[in-house]
């Protein structure tokens, strides 16, 4: 008994000592949280800058639309010269200044020659105009340039809702790498610390065999479980490794360089603690995923295009019905004579023109076309909008259940490790044996990994549930989510 009990004590130094050999490995290794790897992850990965190029091209886009209401000087010249003859000379200079509804023009004109049309014949020193051409009717409250230049706005926003998504899904899949990581890493570091007791036993049982104390069939079992769980752990090392590959996948330098994680890096299982979300909380983020979820928004942004389209489609039913007025001078007629009363009346240019098409088939067409796009954009707008709410509901519950989870796994674990602790003191009391004691605490390890792996998976949901309310934005990348 004497003997026992000093073997029993070096059995429990030499578990205190394995345990501060794990404490000082911890705290000389490097630690990569969740909010480090994807705050780099929104910084520097490709990915995430190629997205960042869609806002600035939908901008260009609105710049090419609003080039349609950009002034144009324009200048014309014709002359013929035949047998000595000068038969015209034509010179046509206009500044075109669009509006918002219809158009200004100035210009200025010069034509000589002896084969001049009458009809635009000018004085010597030419003949300056000033007027503006207005529709009344087809483009009088929308036409094509007003229409690109809307339908343009609606695609930047469309292009910033794109923006979002990619980044948000990039950074979802970034967050469940981490965490099947963490989950590896913990499950590796745990079997490690279960080998070195495996070998501390078997030391104690080849000790006590020698000494008589147990027979040596028990020596050969304390063998095969040192064998049985170096199996484990070479298994549980390949998986830590290739985990660890996978996360370096979204690991980039400023310079965009990938990066691989050093050996001495280990994953944290910082934001797996267990923290309830209120009712006022789930409400907000069905709210969300209702009204700002990047998918709605673009869905939004499409129907508000469409029906621009739509808009500009109906205006397009309307007949052509154009007026045009241009106030005429000579060359030299610059100033206050153009004040002159009586002068705008005799002086000018004017002229309409109208034009309707007799069947409007392809009009109605083209209307009815768009109005079936911009209906079945509303019905999927609908039917997005309920699957987001439903899977923010979805997430919440599966989150709930892990935390439901997580509280009993850890009591689960409390009463196991009583049990193997029992069965350590009836081991060495002689009161059981050492297969039972290898089946208690392989039994404790088991139910230690699963927690592991719900914590991961409990990682996981709380950024699962970002993502499926639209939150998970890069500027908050690194936040836990709560």
């Amino acid at each position: 008994m004497r003997y026992r009990n000093r073997l029993t004590g070096w059995v429990a130094g030499s578990f205190l000592l394995l345990l501060a050999h794990v404490s000082a490995a911890a705290d000389s290794t490097a630690v990569l949280t969740i909010q480090d790897l994807l705050g780099k992850v929104a910084a520097h990965h490709p990915v995430v800058r190629q997205a960042q190029l869609l806002p600035e091209q939908a901008r260009q886009e609105i710049r090419m639309a609003r080039g349609a209401f950009d002034p144009v000087l324009g200048s014309k010249y014709y002359s013929k010269e035949y047998e000595g003859k000068n038969y015209y000379s034509l010179w046509d200079n206009v500044l075109k200044v669009p509006l918002w509804v219809g158009e200004l023009k100035a210009g200025y004109e010069r034509n000589r020659g002896a084969y001049v049309n009458p009809e635009n014949t000018t004085p010597s020193q030419g003949l300056h105009y000033v007027g503006i051409s207005v529709p009344l009717a087809q483009g009088l409250l929308l036409d094509e340039r007003r229409a690109t230049l809307l339908q343009a706005k609606q695609a930047q926003e469309m292009a910033e809702a794109d923006r979002v998504k990619t980044i948000n899904k990039l950074l979802f899949e970034a967050a469940k790498a981490y965490w099947d990581w963490a989950y590896a890493h913990q499950r590796w570091q745990l079997l490690d610390q279960g080998l070195q007791l495996a070998q501390v036993r078997l030391q104690a049982v080849r000790e006590r065999v020698r000494q008589g104390d147990l027979a040596a069939i028990d020596s050969v079992e304390a063998v095969m479980e040192v064998q049985n769980r170096q199996a484990m752990i070479q298994q549980a090392l390949t998986e830590n490794q290739n985990a660890a590959l996978l996360v370096s996948n979204f690991l980039w330098t400023q310079d965009t360089t990938p990066l691989e994680i050093p050996a001495g890096v280990w994953p944290s299982l910082l934001g797996t603690e267990v923290q309830s979300l209120s009712p006022t909380d789930l409400a907000a983020l069905r709210t969300n995923a209702q009204e700002r979820h990047p998918e709605v928004a673009k869905l939004q942004a499409k129907a508000r295009q469409l029906d621009v389209e739509r808009r500009f489609g109906q205006n397009k039913l309307w007949p052509k019905l154009n007026l045009e007025y241009n106030l005429l001078g000579p060359g030299n007629a610059w100033g206050n004579r153009w004040l002159e009363g009586g002068y705008a009346a005799n002086n000018y240019k004017v002229g309409a023109s109208f034009s309707l098409p007799v069947f409007l088939r392809q009009e109605r067409g083209k209307l009815q076309v768009t109005r079936l796009k911009l209906n079945a954009t509303r019905l999927d707008l609908q039917q997005t909008t309920r699957e987001n709410v439903n899977l923010v509901q979805a997430a919440f519950n599966e989150r709930q259940q892990l935390e439901g989870q997580i509280t009993l796994q850890e009591q689960i674990i409390q009463n196991s490790n009583l049990l193997r602790n029992g069965e350590q003191q009836r081991f060495e009391n002689g009161e059981s044996s050492l297969f039972l004691l290898n089946t208690r605490e392989m039994n404790l390890l088991t139910q230690q990994l699963k927690l592991f792996e719900l914590k991961a998976k409990y990682g996981k949901a709380k950024y699962y549930l970002q993502w499926a309310a639209g939150e998970l934005r890069a500027e908050s990348a690194g936040e836990i989510p709560r």
